[in-house]
């Protein structure tokens, strides 16, 4: 049995993310703003009022963990707007990059002194961070803002090979929630083959950008 931290926990990809590893006989803190009825049910430990672009609230969250270590923590929560040429909002786009690029690097940051090795972290990206494979154009803020935290997972991957910690980059497919407008593969599905990657994960493939179906991905 390992202890997961989950950040936006309270719906979508996150909430099946602790649904599963609890249903499994994990350890599950779900970080989160603001819990649902459909996290509580969920049996897990939950951390309200955890924002990841604010540095005391993540100081609280860490407070909050009293003694607890940590053998994986999920990097989860994220934001999508739809900005096109002509029609760009820039502080959109820069809540984009507080929420989805600097977030993971806070968290994490925070919550170090609670991995060590064999511990693991996993950044939920997405393919729409790839620059080879963007064919389509758009999404000017999502995009930038996900090859953005893709080079800080690297990074990280890098400087804490050392400690025994492996970070991995996680596309979690197109899956139907309400960032997608429910477009997509049930969230059980993508956070099924979320957890499979992530029980896999060794120091060998840290830094790495795989679909959650185990496909590499370019960057």
């Amino acid at each position: 049995m390992s202890t997961w931290l989950v950040t936006g926990a309270s719906r979508g990809i996150g909430l099946e993310l602790c649904r599963q590893l609890a249903a499994r006989g994990d350890t599950v803190i779900a970080a989160c703003r603001k819990a649902t009825p459909a996290l509580a049910a969920t049996g897990c430990g939950i951390i309200e009022g955890v924002e990841v672009t604010d540095p005391g609230s993540l100081r609280r969250l860490d407070a909050a963990l009293g003694d607890t270590r940590l053998d994986v923590l999920v990097n989860n929560a994220g934001i999508l707007s739809v900005e096109s040429l002509g029609r760009l909002d820039f502080e959109a786009m820069r809540r984009q990059f507080e929420v989805n690029a600097l977030g993971p690097l806070r968290v994490t940051e925070a919550l170090l002194p609670r991995l060590g090795a064999g511990s693991k972290i996993a950044i939920i990206t997405s393919r729409m961070g790839s620059i080879a494979d963007n064919g389509s154009g758009g999404y000017y803020g999502y995009r930038m803002s996900k090859a953005a935290v893709n080079a800080a997972g690297v990074s990280l991957a890098r400087d804490l090979e050392g400690r025994g910690i492996a970070v991995l980059l996680l596309h979690p497919g197109m899956v139907a929630t309400d960032m997608t407008g429910g477009t997509g593969i049930p969230p059980a599905e993508s956070a099924t083959m979320l957890i499979a990657r992530i029980d896999r994960l060794g120091l060998a493939d840290s830094g790495s950008f795989h679909h959650a179906n185990g496909e590499v991905l370019p960057w």
